[in-house]
């Protein structure tokens, strides 16, 4: 089989979907220059080089210019409205991007004086009327870059501290005027120069710079060669294929929809060979896709978002997120061999797919750059230059590789590429910054915690619950990262606090709620970008996806109920936990598709069927259930009722075969 790289339209078809409109022919060098400037920026800082000491001497300095260099594209590639992406950029485009160019270049000059005179808190006028600038410009990048709901919330929040003393009740707090408000948003550390801003400069930039030039220098196309290489003789071969390279390919793009137009190019119409239905291949690959993101060592940006809320190393958050992602894919693995096996869906001939040692020797060293990563994250705890030194290890390597050498064209693009992705960040990341920092001006930050833990009537379950639905409706809404930074603040402290749960489990648990849009009817943005490459229903796409991707539901509660799935723990209390999870899981993806590996179909005829799917299902949740603490039973008493229902389903399965085949030997 041929899996060449995706079609040249690929491209086009993300530009399509992020309304990224084409710069003219005269300004086509501008975003690979600012990748350029920035990376040198980030270097000199990073490695404290000294070369560049007037915008990275001081640490607030350098982010006002990562800003300052990044937002001004923002106005350049997205359009005042989508119905516009086709048409020439206008004047007033342009003046927004030299405005901005000029306003953040204004506190870069300024940001030793806003430091060492507390201009956060009294400012000059000319320093005021620059932070309105600001901010509005802010709000209006984001809501190019985001989408009209990142907008209104940070807008309504930002403009919050104004009407403090006026809302009603609980979130009722502190007022400030109009120009205090904007002096603290644009000049202190707290709102967009805040967390989010920070753990883009410091952590995000070097993993989005590796997984743009992992991605265009082959390393999409190895990936993908080498889970055909692999998988694809197997029954239902190119749906778990679709998993494994969506898996990996998570690791460069950090996107869901990125991910479900590169490796769908190829594996939905795999899928489709094999038999399996339009909808059922495109809500396999937006399954496998919204994983990827998830995917340790190089997980989307809301990771590194959530390392530095936590103070923690980004490596901490990369182990923690192993075992559920291995959970997630165990599941959707699972579910697609029962649907094959049941279905009687064979793979791909042998003849037809790429050699693993031709593969290999072809790609070998894109192994070795993620081996080298993933030691420098978890050996030498060096995150914040570790993906440099794997980009420049690539780089070398690749250039010595005659199949995916690169010419000039290949750099330019790739600097294209990576500006693209920052200018997007950067917008998102200083607009939800500013909903930090409302928070945080009127004090609210420190006492919304309480005011959930009273309205949860102290109930851990139901401030759980809460979660989990303010989690996904904000998803909805917002990208996750958006979605994270706003309950990180909100409600995480609630749930640390009112019910004494872990805080690196109560942040993965929001970080998974938010991803669940991407698959959940009726908005389903990785569902419906698959159903497009499949040539499917949308909403028959997001049903199938959300049946295929039901054990990502109760995952988070997995751990939150114990820890030792996010590896806190005994190392014997983590293994114990991890191979009972991993039984659970298989028992639960079996019964939603209606076939037991071991045991066969489960049943026959709708009444039968059901009566053993709902056992086999209900087994599976109660030893995938961790015992103790909020559950009120032990562990063994969760095994002891787990094979109680177990048992009987199996029994009643081998019945219902035997039955089956007496009836089909008679009918002959």
């Amino acid at each position: 089989m041929s899996t060449e790289t995706p079609p040249a339209n690929t491209a086009q078809v993300k530009e399509k979907i992020s309304q990224i409109r084409e710069l003219p022919l005269a300004l086509r060098w501008v975003p690979a220059t600012v990748t350029v400037l920035l990376m040198m920026m980030t270097l000199d800082y990073l490695f404290n080089w000294g070369l560049l000491t007037f915008v990275t001497g001081l640490e607030t300095q350098f982010y006002y210019a990562v800003v300052a260099l990044l937002l001004p594209l923002v106005f350049l590639l997205w359009p005042m409205r989508s119905s516009q992406q086709e048409q020439p950029i206008p004047l007033y485009d342009y003046l927004l991007s030299a405005a901005t160019l000029i306003v953040g270049g204004y506190f870069v000059y300024n940001a030793v004086p806003i430091l060492e005179r507390g201009w956060a808190f009294a400012a000059p006028d000319i320093a005021i009327y620059f932070s309105y600038a600001y901010w509005l410009l802010i709000i209006e990048a984001a809501r190019r870059a985001g989408g009209l709901p990142i907008a209104i919330i940070a807008g309504l929040f930002s403009l919050y501290p104004l009407v403090a003393d006026i809302v009603p009740g609980p979130i009722q707090a502190f007022p400030s005027s109009l120009s205090e408000t904007a002096m603290y948003h644009t000049m202190s550390t707290e709102s967009i120069m805040g967390v989010p801003l920070q753990a883009f400069a410091g952590l995000v930039i070097g993993f989005l710079v590796f997984g743009v030039v992992l991605q265009k220098s082959g390393g999409g196309k190895f990936f993908i060669n080498l889970a055909f290489a692999l998988l694809g003789h197997v029954r239902g071969g190119p749906a778990k294929v679709s998993i494994f390279s969506s898996g990996l390919m998570g690791s460069m793009s950090g996107s869901v929809i990125s991910n479900v137009l590169t490796t769908g190019v190829l594996s939905i119409p795999a899928m489709r060979r094999i038999g399996m239905s339009r909808s059922f291949a495109g809500g396999v690959e937006a399954c496998a896709s919204t994983g990827g993101v998830l995917m340790p060592p190089v997980m989307g940006a809301t990771a590194f978002v959530m390392a530095m809320f936590l103070d923690i190393p980004y490596a901490a958050v990369a182990l923690a997120a192993v075992i559920p992602s291995i959970l997630y894919f165990l599941g959707l693995f699972i579910q697609i061999d029962a649907y094959a096996a049941r279905n009687d869906i064979k793979g791909l001939p042998a003849i037809e797919l790429p050699s693993i040692k031709q593969t290999l020797k072809e790609g070998w060293y894109f192994i070795f750059v993620f081996g080298l990563l993933v030691w420098m994250l978890l050996v030498m705890q060096r995150e914040a230059v570790a993906p440099f030194y794997a980009t420049a290890l690539l780089l070398v390597l690749n250039q010595l590789s005659k199949h995916n050498r690169w010419g000039w064209k290949d750099v330019t693009e790739t600097l294209s590429s990576a500006a693209k992705l920052f200018a997007e960040l950067i917008a998102i990341l200083a607009g939800v910054g500013m909903l930090v920092g409302a928070l945080s001006m009127t004090g609210l930050s420190g006492t919304i915690a309480n005011d959930f833990i009273n309205i949860a009537g102290g109930s851990v379950p139901l401030l759980l619950i809460m979660g989990a639905v303010t989690s996904f409706v904000l998803g909805i809404g917002m990208t996750v990262t958006a979605a994270y930074i706003f309950l990180a603040v909100a409600l995480a402290p609630a749930l640390i606090q009112g019910g004494g749960l872990d805080p690196m489990a109560v942040h993965m648990f929001i970080l998974y709620w938010g991803m669940l849009s991407f698959i959940t009817p009726p908005v389903a943005l990785g569902a419906f970008a698959a159903a497009t490459v499949a040539g499917a229903r949308p909403m028959e796409t997001g049903l199938q996806a959300m049946r295929l991707g039901s054990v990502i539901y109760f995952i988070p509660f997995l751990f939150v109920l114990n820890p030792a799935l996010i590896m806190q723990g005994e190392p014997l209390m983590i293994v114990a936990v991890f191979i009972q999870a991993v039984i659970g899981i298989v028992l639960f993806a079996s019964a939603m598709q209606g076939y037991l590996m071991g045991v066969g179909r489960l049943g026959y005829g709708a009444l039968q069927e059901m009566v053993i799917r709902a056992l086999v299902l209900i087994a599976g949740l109660l030893l995938a259930l961790p015992g103790g603490g909020m559950v009120p039973l032990s562990q063994w008493e969760l095994i002891g009722l787990a094979a109680a229902a177990l048992l009987p389903g199996v029994a009643l399965a081998r019945l219902s075969q035997r039955h089956h085949q007496r009836s089909l030997t008679a009918n002959a």
